[in-house]
């Protein structure tokens, strides 16, 4: 561990987040809608394209074959401060909303970003012919680990919203037995246990549930179209419920016994975080639609976690005003930026430059 890292000052694990939306903006399903429309996924756009930032595409190794493709973004003929590594939801992309405007952020504050499609997200589903689960987590790590080593000489963050959120605290978990240089992440409305996730969908408005089962059901005839031998599901099963196609991709295409085994593999709930030994920012709202938020005030006292908990917010929205300007992606972008382990790697960084 580094010395600037265990310098690190005990955080309490529940914080009161400083997030006050104006009253128009403090319902729920307005900001969790608002936070994905059409008009933030624009002003998302407009807000990368103003940095001047160059975008190039690279494929990283996954492992065992696997091929992961994503976005860096840098400024031209500026020596960054560190790289970021973005993850988004489920079903999301490097294009969405939330990925764009922190990328934004990020490149404002010195950093250079690279915004991940997991398998079978974006325009990614020919790169591997197995199926995209949730406990695909091996994988993301050795890309993280590529990406270290192509970008070597600047601290590593990474930054993850909903699932992407899960992911990155995943990543802090396994960084250290991974050999991966990660210095601190952070998380917004992660999932912690999926399986109360999935009871909170069913039990609230069907709105979230339908969304994420057509944009699933959209991603399966995407893959089925590019590899029918491997992808033997009929429409019947395509017209499955959310639990009950989930059960059918467990059986099918994990090594997972049941449900309950296939959520308990990437469940960071209770303890699980208690392992933590990279600084970890996690942000939730009270009255987020998707997430339960009482899991977030059992998660273990551990030094390297902080928790800030916001009235209002939805999932993963957190607008501010009618310009559809987001707290969460400032929030990400100047969390890690000034954790302290961050800011004593990049010293130590263009010290050697």
């Amino acid at each position: 561990m580094s010395t600037d890292a265990a310098a690190t000052p005990r955080l309490r694990t529940v914080e009161a987040s400083s997030y006050a939306p104006p009253r128009w903006l403090r319902n729920a399903h307005v900001q969790s809608i608002l936070g994905t429309s059409p008009l933030r996924r624009q002003r998302g756009a407009r807000a990368l394209a103003a940095t001047g930032a160059v975008t190039t595409e690279h494929v990283l190794d996954g492992g065992e074959g696997v091929r992961l493709m994503g976005l860096h973004s840098t400024l031209p003929g500026r020596d960054p401060h560190g790289v970021a590594l973005l993850l988004h939801g489920w079903e999301g992309s490097t294009e969405s909303s939330y990925m764009r405007l922190a990328a934004a952020q990020f490149l404002q504050r010195g950093f250079d970003v690279f915004r991940l499609n997991f398998r079978d997200h974006g325009p990614t589903h020919h790169l591997n012919e197995e199926l995209f689960h949730s406990n695909r987590i091996d994988e993301v790590v050795h890309a993280a680990v590529d990406l270290s080593t192509r970008f070597p000489t600047r601290p590593l963050v990474a930054a993850g919203f909903s699932l992407g959120g899960n992911f990155a605290l995943r990543l802090a978990l396994r960084a250290p037995a991974a050999g991966l240089p990660l210095a601190a992440v952070a998380a917004v409305c992660p999932v912690l246990d999926p399986a109360l996730t999935l009871v909170q969908m069913e039990q609230g408005i069907p709105l979230y549930l339908r969304h994420f089962e057509r944009k699933w059901r959209d991603s399966l005839l995407r893959k089925r179209s590019l590899f029918p031998q491997r992808l033997a599901v009929d429409d019947t099963t395509l017209r499955l419920g959310m639990r009950e196609l989930t059960e059918w991709l467990v059986l099918r295409h994990t090594d997972f016994g049941s449900l309950d085994d296939y959520f308990d593999g990437y469940s960071v709930a209770a303890e699980r975080l208690s392992a933590l030994d990279v600084p970890s920012y996690v942000l939730t709202s009270e009255d987020d639609p998707v997430i339960p938020v009482n899991g977030f005030r059992g998660l273990p006292d551990n030094p390297r976690l902080y928790v800030e908990v916001a009235r209002w917010g939805g999932h993963c929205g957190f607008l501010e005003n009618a310009r559809l300007e987001g707290f969460a992606e400032r929030w990400v972008a100047e969390r890690l930026v000034a954790d302290p382990a961050v800011r004593g790697a990049a010293a130590g960084a263009a010290a050697a430059a």
